[in-house]
């Protein structure tokens, strides 16, 4: 999966947090996510060089939060676990875990979140 591909596939599951997402459908849109906001932010210092306007970065952030949350619950669908070990972000030792977790190896069989997700 390339780049484009995989933010099309994450919009286009802006809010399903059913299935499985391969390793390059989740870094991709990651990446997606820290351009957007770099853009957002040198947009929002053009326009207040204090720093005390950020409303193009904030509402970048709060739109692709869902979508942030959803593609890392099929990644972690992907290997086996549930999606709801995102909530171990809430400690900082769980957000080692999980960044381990979304580097791991797809599982190459079908598990209980569906089958092996295609390239």
């Amino acid at each position: 999966m390339n780049f484009q591909q995989s933010i099309e596939k994450c919009f286009k599951n802006y809010a399903n947090f059913n299935g499985r997402a391969k390793r390059s459908e989740l870094w991709f849109f990651y990446l997606f996510v820290i351009l957007v906001g770099m853009a957002t932010g040198i947009i929002d210092f053009i326009i207040d060089p204090t720093g005390n306007f950020v409303l193009f970065n904030s509402i970048a952030s709060l739109a692709l939060l869902i979508p942030q949350f959803s593609v890392g619950s099929r990644r972690l669908h992907d290997i086996g676990k549930s999606g709801w070990w995102q909530l171990l972000y809430l400690t900082i030792i769980g957000g080692i875990v999980v960044l381990v977790w979304f580097a791991t190896d797809t599982v190459k069989k079908k598990n209980q979140f569906g089958p092996v997700p295609k390239k």
